[in-house]
């Protein structure tokens, strides 16, 4: 009986908008963990990591606004996600706002440095200080892992870079910024656009992302599943929803590729915002969605 891990991050510090800090308790209360108890897993819920009250907080530099304290709280998601992985869980982080991964990414590339990312989003989180728009922090953080960006964000968890690019995937992308765009094509970076998903389908443009990021299997999968990839259609309550995006099955089908690979050593599940869903519908999805990554089959 393999192990999982439940990490809560109610983290909303890194969005322009709040209530992804209440993320967790959405995705606890859509039965997660029964979920996964279901499919055979042994679940232990290591509740949340502590954060801030961000009314107490000073925003301090514009450019990358509460990164300081974006920081602290990725410093904990690290020690918490480490401890899981040391006694052979497979954690499964709760967010909260993708400023998280810093985290979770930082105590999976220390545990295991050969792994590779997967990063499903609308966006291509491939800012910087000086190319980021808003100065939100949750819209750089593929670049800080890869080493671009404010220093402390770089090196949460004592190092960084924590990932060579041609180790990362990012798949879904539909909505970039005109400073990340060029950081991104010169970055090496496998980018999948929604136009890649429309040309050649979604289950080939996902198994060629994990081909890549697992060097056809060799590598361990850390994967980070912003629920924004989805289409607003399945998934309104998310901080920056898009329209263009996955479909209900195209979503499952990515995941149940994951759980294909038999690589998955730890994920990421973000930016649900239950303040702007519908009786909990993207939980809801993002619940069965880690039930796919996970082994949950059809048939």
């Amino acid at each position: 009986m393999r192990d999982v891990a439940l990490v809560g991050v109610p983290l909303d510090l890194g969005s322009g908008r709040r209530g992804t800090d209440m993320g967790p308790s959405a995705l606890r209360y859509a039965q997660l963990q029964a979920e996964l108890e279901s499919l055979g897993y042994r679940v232990t819920d290591l509740g949340n990591v502590s954060f801030p009250v961000v009314e107490r907080l000073e925003e301090g530099d514009p450019r990358a606004r509460y990164a300081d304290a974006i920081v602290r709280v990725c410093e904990e998601v690290d020690r918490a996600v480490t401890a899981a992985l040391r006694q052979g869980a497979l954690p499964v982080v709760l967010g909260g706002d993708h400023s998280l991964s810093l985290g979770s990414v930082a105590a999976v590339i220390r545990d295991r440095p050969e792994t590779g990312l997967l990063w499903l989003d609308a966006h291509g989180d491939f800012n910087t200080p000086e190319t980021s728009p808003s100065g939100n922090v949750h819209g750089m953080v593929l670049a800080c892992l890869v080493g671009l960006g404010l220093p402390p964000l770089v090196r949460v968890g004592g190092f960084g870079p924590k990932l060579a690019p041609q180790h990362c995937a990012l798949v879904g992308t539909r909505q970039l910024d005109p400073g990340e765009r060029e950081l991104l094509r010169s970055s090496g970076v496998r980018v999948f656009t929604m136009k890649d998903v429309d040309r050649y389908g979604v289950g080939e443009v996902v198994q060629r992302a994990l081909d890549a990021v697992t060097d056809g299997g060799k590598r361990p999968l850390h994967v980070s599943l912003d629920l924004d990839v989805v289409d607003p259609a399945h998934a309104p309550g998310v901080a920056t929803p898009c329209a263009g995006g996955l479909s209900y099955r195209e979503v499952h089908l990515a995941m149940e590729l994951v759980a294909d690979s038999g690589t998955l050593l730890c994920m990421d599940v973000v930016e649900v915002n239950p303040i702007l869903d519908a009786q909990n519908r993207t939980a809801r999805l993002a619940t069965g969605l880690v039930a796919s990554a996970l082994g949950k089959r059809i048939f």
